[in-house]
């Protein structure tokens, strides 16, 4: 049985976002329905970065709008992707000579609305250029980019993006930053516990109490097996092995670790899966620089955790040390 504080479900997403813009008037404001920009907007003479994706992981993504990050999300109905018109109502808003970089999680509801809104935008004069996140290594490491699944290694990647765009770099220059970025992390999600939907009280996900999977996918899509479960440290070995070897990371190799809690597992956990990941990189040589265990993009209360391994080049570091000033991530 579903137990949650929540009203009449068809206002979950309108009322989230009314609180959520309401808690942070200084960063963020509610523009039109569901789309959610910078309460400081930038000069138009910089590129915008804007993100999308179903409501339901909070607080991805319209946490991580402010400066130095996201300038807009447009949100979508619970675990759905936003419709291409109210993509496309987005790219309209933030129209600019200096144009536009949309990142996209490849999911296929999400991918469909962003190709139809990115066409409607051509038509329309648009300059914007779509970046599609696929970091998630579940179906082996050597599967087609168009096969991966999108998760949440798209917080980190809108940290470098937003610092490029706010630094003044031009489009294809926030791009190429961007997507070099994309190409050297890699994502592992593990469950522990199931989630529902609370729209619909129904489970979406189907596990035993002894039970785990490691590649779970960001509704509780099926991963690489169900097995017994582990211990953390057990758990992070068999996570962080295949995220070294996904992103090429080597001794004198700079990297960033992130846990990202889906839920309903505690610091506690998390900080205990860090430490021996963190232990792992270190035996071999590879600096580490300051990481993050935090609740970033959630499945309602689902247990478990995402594993995200990314590779940095020099400039990367310096995006992801250059102010930040998002509700859910703030670099001072």
């Amino acid at each position: 049985m579903m137990k949650k504080l929540i009203n009449q479900p068809e206002d979950l997403t309108p009322e989230l976002l009314e609180g959520y813009c309401l808690a942070y008037p200084n960063k963020v404001k509610l523009e039109k329905e569901k789309i959610v920009v910078r309460a400081n907007p930038k000069p138009e003479d910089q590129v915008a970065v804007i993100s999308m994706g179903g409501a339901g992981h909070e607080p991805a993504v319209s946490g991580f709008v402010g400066d130095g990050m996201l300038d807009a999300s447009v949100v979508g109905d619970i675990f759905a992707a936003p419709g291409a018109p109210k993509v496309f109502e987005a790219l309209q808003m933030f129209k600019r000579d200096a144009g536009i970089l949309l990142v996209v999680l490849n999911h296929a509801g999400d991918v469909m609305s962003a190709n139809m809104a990115m066409q409607l935008a051509e038509r329309a004069g648009i300059k914007v250029k779509m970046l599609l996140t696929h970091e998630d290594i579940s179906a082996g490491i050597d599967t087609p980019i168009e096969d991966k699944r999108g998760l949440a290694g798209c917080i980190p990647l809108y940290k470098v993006a937003g610092a490029a765009a706010d630094g003044g770099k031009s489009l294809d220059e926030v791009y190429e930053i961007a997507e070099r970025f994309n190409g050297q992390m890699a994502t592992l999600a593990v469950a522990v516990t199931n989630c529902t939907h609370p729209q619909t009280g129904q489970a979406i996900s189907n596990l035993a109490d002894d039970e785990m999977e490691i590649g779970m996918g960001q509704h509780g899509e099926a991963g690489g097996g169900i097995s017994k479960i582990l211990t953390a440290d057990e758990t992070a070995e068999r996570m962080i092995t295949p995220l070294i070897e996904a992103t090429g990371a080597t001794s004198g190799d700079t990297v960033q670790l992130i846990i990202n809690g889906v839920g309903s597992s505690t610091l506690m956990e998390m900080n205990i899966v860090y430490r021996k990941a963190y232990q792992i990189l270190d035996a071999r040589g590879i600096k580490i620089v300051p990481g993050l265990i935090d609740n970033l993009l959630t499945v309602q209360e689902m247990g478990g955790f995402q594993m995200i391994l990314c590779k940095l080049d020099p400039d990367h570091v310096g995006y992801l040390a250059a102010p930040a000033n998002a509700p859910y991530w703030t670099v001072q």
